[in-house]
């Protein structure tokens, strides 16, 4: 009787445990998974996008780009070819939000240091200030790694265009001829099509954790892609 009873112990614990393992793994596979959307002009704010492309529902992607990075060095959409990035824009005297914005992004950088799938790249608003050299100097200062974030400058009127028609990243100021620009705090994720997949407020820590957990997330689809 005694070796029943403790035969029935063993089947009832076993059951206990496969039953557990079952149900958690009903639970993962019903759990609701967090999807990234995929951002086209007609989604952002009107403010941000040029007005030739606020209508535009689907397809929309970064234009190919020609700019130069705080080395002298052109970087171009190859640079970027199978990988996901995140974009910003900033100037090198920026007094109010872009020091946040720097060490936000730098927390990004030393989070995917060695994950060569993650790259980063800034631009200047203000390139006629922000030459290579000064873009260099800004680089050393805030330990940017160049392997991992360039930071460019280029004709004003590129940076205008991609921001405005690509990365739906920045207000217009004044006159369109003379490109002016109001940049956002805007952190832009980019997966490997080319495509927006998230907006984040680049002065928020919450907002740039977020990005993180996107940026893993996003990893893991195109892995499955």
């Amino acid at each position: 009787m005694k070796n029943f009873f403790y035969r029935y112990k063993i089947f009832l614990v076993l059951f206990s445990f496969l039953s557990l393992v079952i149900f958690l793994l009903f639970y993962d596979a019903l759990k609701q998974k967090k999807v990234l959307p995929i951002y086209s002009p007609s989604m952002v704010n009107y403010e941000l996008v040029d007005n030739k492309i606020q209508h535009v529902k689907k397809y929309h992607r970064i234009a190919t780009f020609s700019l130069t990075n705080q080395n002298g060095k052109i970087i171009t959409n190859d640079t970027f070819k199978d990988k996901i990035y995140v974009a910003d824009f900033f100037f090198t005297t920026c007094p109010s939000i872009c020091p946040m914005m720097t060490d936000n992004m730098r927390n990004i950088q030393n989070k995917f240091l060695n994950d060569p799938d993650i790259l980063l790249i800034s631009h200047s608003v203000t390139p006629e200030i922000d030459s290579v050299p000064t873009l260099k100097k800004y680089a050393t200062e805030k330990k940017i790694d160049d392997k991992k974030w360039h930071l460019v400058t280029g004709p004003k009127n590129e940076i205008y265009k991609l921001a405005r028609e690509s990365y739906l990243a920045v207000k217009s100021e004044g006159d369109r001829k003379s490109h002016g620009m109001i940049h956002t705090e805007n952190f832009i994720l980019i997966d490997k099509k080319r495509r927006i997949r998230g907006f984040y407020d680049g002065t928020n820590l919450e907002s740039v954790n977020e990005l993180i957990e996107d940026i893993l997330i996003l990893k893991k689809e195109e892995f499955k892609a």
